[in-house]
């Protein structure tokens, strides 16, 4: 490799190092003091650089202290492209979904350590949810364009792959407030599965599926639906008037 190659690399391994460290600062110093009773200032002190530093990484606070998060949209994504083909795409998002949770690797919500905590103050405060908000944008904008590829189709033309993933963005972040609302950190996986099952069962009235796919082993708390009644059907069970029988009023 030639010196002039090193360079760059040296300096994009140290950027990577300041981002984190400002991430990590951020992240614990909302967590042990509140996001009101922090600056940005306080932010870069603590990691030994300057506010204009901080500014070349960061625009706020709020996004600062996030940062920890902004990866896990791209692990699911991962996951969703490496879903079979043939798989419907909702079908393939809560699996990928599910497969994030399931994997000790990825370091999902559940088994990081404080990520509960951080969310639940994200849901008291306005401008730490609003950023998460944006967070949770970007990751559903590339999951888009990963299902309109998997259909085969132009999501700017074809309103699917738009819809497939807000359904699906809609269950788990259900589940996350479900979540951060009970108080109970292991309960994600469980929630999240649940979410997806009211979602094609209680909501589009489909059947219950079987028990092993109920969430790659993760079983699902959501209760399945008996299969609308149609009209014919309804007419079908009318009981039949007697011939001859006058029916007054």
């Amino acid at each position: 490799m030639s010196p002039e190659r090193k360079i760059p690399e040296r300096r994009s391994r140290k950027a990577r190092r300041t981002r984190d460290t400002l991430a990590q600062a951020a992240f614990e110093l909302v967590l042990d003091r509140g996001l009101r009773n922090v600056t940005v200032e306080e932010i870069a002190e603590a990691a030994d650089v300057d506010r204009r530093t901080f500014s070349r990484y960061f625009t706020s606070k709020e996004a600062a202290a996030l940062d920890s998060l902004r990866g896990d949209g791209d692990r699911i994504n991962a996951a969703l492209r490496a879903r079979p083909a043939p798989e419907p795409p909702l079908l393939a998002y809560r699996r990928a979904v599910l497969d994030w949770l399931a994997d000790p690797a990825a370091q999902p919500w559940h088994r990081r350590p404080r990520i509960f905590d951080l969310l639940v103050v994200a849901e008291e405060e306005p401008t730490l949810y609003a950023a998460f908000h944006h967070i949770r944008v970007d990751a559903q904008e590339d999951s888009v364009a990963i299902v309109a590829d998997r259909l085969g189709v132009d999501p700017r033309q074809d309103i699917r792959p738009a819809v497939t993933v807000a359904a699906g963005a809609g269950a788990l972040l259900a589940a996350q407030a479900a979540w951060v609302r009970g108080g109970q950190p292991d309960a994600l996986p469980e929630l999240v599965a649940g979410a997806f099952d009211a979602l094609s069962a209680d909501l589009l009235g489909e059947p219950p599926r079987p028990a092993q796919e109920q969430g790659h082993g993760i079983v699902g708390t959501g209760a399945g639906t008996s299969a609308p009644v149609t009209a014919e059907a309804a007419e079908a069970e009318e009981p039949e008037e007697p011939e001859g029988t006058e029916v007054t009023s």
